[in-house]
């Protein structure tokens, strides 16, 4: 409930996060210049998620073929796709966000932070319904069988 409300409440705040910086910017160097500023920011944001996206798919698919579970890869895909539109997005602070997770070098750390933030998620869930992994070896029980082969 919490996430859901806290993407409701980004979906309202980061549009006008946008259209504030926006305005401050084109005061300060001029609209002309702003937008093309924006556009110069698309333009280098498209080349870098084709550069990055074929690496993306790449790795993914050398993976894939070496019989590895592609995990880590299959991240950086999600973070170049997610990375990617956050680029094509007109706007200065999403550009940002988007430039952190397509980057080389900062997408260890968006990775990382992936990880943490989809580790939590399954926890709560699995709590919700009732598993508890702190308590999985206690509650379990052994039920006597029999397999019958017809």
């Amino acid at each position: 409930m919490r996430l859901r409300l806290i993407i409701a409440a980004l979906f309202l705040i980061v549009p006008l996060l946008e259209i504030f910086i926006i305005i401050q910017v084109g005061r300060v160097i001029g609209p002309w210049w702003t937008v093309g500023l924006l556009i110069v920011e698309s333009l280098i944001g498209a080349w870098l998620i084709k550069r990055e996206g074929q690496r993306a798919w790449r790795a993914l698919r050398d993976s894939i073929g070496t019989g590895r579970l592609p995990g880590r890869e299959l991240a950086d895909a999600a973070l170049v796709l997610v990375g990617g539109t956050l680029l094509l997005t007109p706007g200065f602070v999403t550009d940002i966000v988007g430039f952190f997770l397509v980057l080389p070098p900062t997408r260890p750390i968006a990775r990382r932070m992936l990880s943490w933030f989809i580790n939590r998620r399954a926890v709560a869930v699995t709590r919700r319904y009732g598993y508890d992994p702190a308590q999985a070896t206690s509650t379990r029980r052994v039920v006597p069988g029999q397999i019958i082969d017809e």
